[in-house]
């Protein structure tokens, strides 16, 4: 009830209020009402018995006379009343119960109408003697009708004032719950009161609080405070349909707020993110010069060289001279270009292919790899200075045989690229150290030593670029269960970056000549 009150617009809350105390006061008056004429009608009832009984000796009375009369006059008017008053007594006599009870008030109306029933029989017979003028037997019958008469009237007036003492008793009880009702009455009035008085503060309440609520949470705007919780809404009413309004043009205002800062912090993020790639490609390029001595004049001296070699017949110097040419043209490309996976892999093959010449194929490697991801674009440079990292750090001073297995394939949304060796291993310091090297005071951190075989790109610069090129910090992993048990690196390309697999020919033409 007081939920269904306080929803809905405030002039049905107002009608709900007046019809539901306007009914509970006609109910509680109702109530008293019936109970005070059920209390007056009992009270009415208490000495219904007692008039019985004087209407009954009355009758008696009235008949025992006119047989008396009807007996000195003989005339029909007294046999006509005789008649009549017989009736009536019959009838009253038979009103009386005549039930086998222990009862000592039904017992003295059994005996009552015994004795009635054997007086009229006694009065009918005196009346016929009288009749037949047998004057002997109508004195006869008279006399005893008298004597019956006599005894029954002791009976009713014995009975009468029986009954008027229980009557009278009965009768303070119902006085007493006249004045007990008359309390209660009062009692109901006064709870009516409080009730009345209770649920207009409640409707009042469920008004006047939530515009309180209202009008604290707009001064708090208005001084320009917008993170303020918004005001609940618990009815439907006027008053809540302004306080939606209200709630739904701060969440409006705070939220446009809220995209004009992040539209600034994104553009100043966005043009950090790109100092940074354009710093760190710098490094990348410096590291790269650093690492090379005249690569053109290099390469095409390579390509004169398995020119040369083939012409002599030399296949496997000319095989590993052409090697030699493939890994320092990739190496020639602009590093803010983007490559492809089969150009990643093919760049690790040449390296693998040109190691195993120096060192007489003493590196075992395998590969496993999912042909449908070869042309997904990635950043250049990101598979062959992790397996060089492997090779240096991992493989080449062990004394037994590396082995390093590289693994391409599909992870959910991801396109998962695996390189494991197992060699040296590394301790957990240095894992956090390789993946926390980054960005430092405006410039990139120079991880890698150039003195053992290195083209000059480390773990952090590829780590650093993959976090700038898919904007994620969770794409490069690194582990190792320690010393002598090898080291996995595992890095998770997104695929939504992948390209349409229409693959442009990046590759910087060979040529024999500057």
């Amino acid at each position: 009830m007081r939920k269904k009150i306080i929803q809905g617009s405030i002039r049905i809350r107002l009608v709900l209020i007046f019809v539901l105390t306007t009914g509970v006061v006609f109910f509680a008056n109702m109530f008293m009402y019936y109970n005070i004429n059920k209390s007056i009608g009992s009270i009415d009832q208490v000495y219904v018995s007692n008039i019985g009984l004087n209407e009954l000796m009355d009758s008696l009375n009235n008949l025992h006379g006119y047989v008396y009369e009807y007996l000195n006059t003989k005339s029909s008017d007294s046999l006509e009343n005789y008649y009549m008053s017989e009736q009536n007594y019959k009838n009253l006599v038979n009103d009386l119960k005549g039930d086998v009870t222990d009862n000592n008030i039904i017992l003295m109306q059994k005996n009552i109408k015994n004795m009635s029933e054997a007086y009229l029989d006694l009065v009918d017979a005196t009346v016929d003697a009288k009749r037949g003028n047998n004057i002997e037997r109508y004195k006869a019958n008279y006399e005893e009708a008298t004597r019956t008469y006599d005894y029954i009237s002791t009976h009713i007036i014995t009975l009468n004032n029986e009954l008027f003492k229980n009557n009278s008793n009965n009768y303070e009880l119902l006085r007493t719950s006249l004045n007990y009702l008359e309390i209660i009455s009062t009692s109901v009035l006064l709870f009516i009161m409080a009730f009345n008085i209770i649920l207009i503060i409640i409707v009042t309440r469920s008004i006047i609080g939530p515009l309180m609520k209202l009008t604290k949470t707009a001064n708090e705007i208005s001084a320009g405070n917008f993170n303020v919780d918004l005001v609940p809404v618990n009815s439907s009413d006027e008053v809540g349909i302004v306080t939606k309004a209200f709630n739904t043009m701060t969440v409006s205002i705070n939220q446009y707020i809220n995209r004009i800062k992040e539209s600034m912090e994104l553009e100043s993020k966005m043009k950090e993110r790109e100092l940074m790639m354009t710093n760190h490609l710098k490094d990348a390029q410096l590291k790269y010069l650093q690492a090379q001595i005249n690569p053109h004049f290099l390469f095409n001296t390579l390509n004169a060289g398995a020119q040369l070699a083939m012409m002599e017949g030399a296949d496997k110097t000319c095989l590993f001279i052409e090697n030699m040419a493939d890994f320092f043209r990739f190496n020639m490309k602009s590093f803010d270009q983007d490559s492809t996976l089969r150009d990643e892999i093919k760049l690790v093959d040449t390296y693998i292919y040109i190691l195993n010449v120096r060192f007489s194929g003493k590196i075992n490697f395998n590969k496993q790899i999912d042909e449908s991801v070869l042309d997904t674009k990635v950043p250049s440079m990101i598979l062959q200075p992790v397996v060089e990292n492997s090779v240096n750090y991992g493989i080449r001073d062990i004394d037994y045989e590396g082995k390093i297995f590289l693994k391409v394939d599909q992870v959910e949304d991801s396109i998962q690229i695996t390189i494991y060796d197992n060699g040296a291993g590394m301790d957990q310091a240095t894992i956090d150290r390789v993946l926390n090297m980054g960005i430092k005071s405006g410039s990139l951190e120079r991880e890698v030593s150039l003195t053992r075989d290195s083209n000059g790109i480390g773990l952090g610069n590829v780590i650093n670029r993959l976090k700038l090129y898919y904007d994620r910090d969770n794409i490069f992993h690194i582990h190792s269960d320690g010393r002598n048990k090898g080291t996995t690196v595992t890095m998770l390309i997104p695929k939504e970056h992948t390209s349409d697999n229409n693959n442009e020919d990046e590759d910087i033409e060979r040529s024999s000549h500057v």
